[in-house]
């Protein structure tokens, strides 16, 4: 158990997740002067914290194991698939959702069908997404190259 908690790669990835998760909240107030704890625990948001916890294992996988290794390939190929999709398909499902809610407000003004709404902050835009992986990789950077 101790070596699992020692696991400096592990360390720089969960670093690098939570604290992206943290500065949603932040970027959030900021932004829109709105205080949204919900955004600790959703997806979607400034910066993306899975963007930024796949590049953060990828960099530190590199930096530990070296970047021939087959960790490091396939850390590299995951952190494509998890930005890729952060960026591509559920940002796509984000603005579908965002359109059938609106459909289904315009349709049935003052008579809901459903009480439930699709949830339409899933996905993210490409700045997220870039800035999630460059805070990733810096993050995973800072804490391997640490003394």
């Amino acid at each position: 158990m101790e070596s699992f908690l020692n696991n400096r790669v592990l360390q720089g990835t969960a670093i690098a997740w939570v604290s992206a998760q943290i500065i949603k909240v932040i970027v959030e107030l900021v932004w829109r002067r709105k205080l949204n704890l919900r955004l600790l625990t959703s997806a979607g948001g400034m910066p993306s914290s899975h963007s930024a916890a796949v590049c953060a294992l990828a960099t530190a996988i590199a930096l530990h194991d070296g970047m021939g290794s087959s960790l490091f390939a396939i850390a590299l190929v995951l952190a494509v698939v998890v930005t890729y999709d952060a960026a591509g398909i559920r940002r796509a499902a984000s603005i579908q959702a965002r359109i059938l809610n609106q459909i289904i407000d315009e349709l049935f003004q003052g008579h809901p069908i459903s009480e439930t709404r699709l949830r339409e902050l899933l996905g993210h835009t490409p700045v997220e997404v870039v800035a999630g992986a460059l805070y990733g990789i810096t993050i995973a950077w800072w804490w391997l190259t640490k003394v």
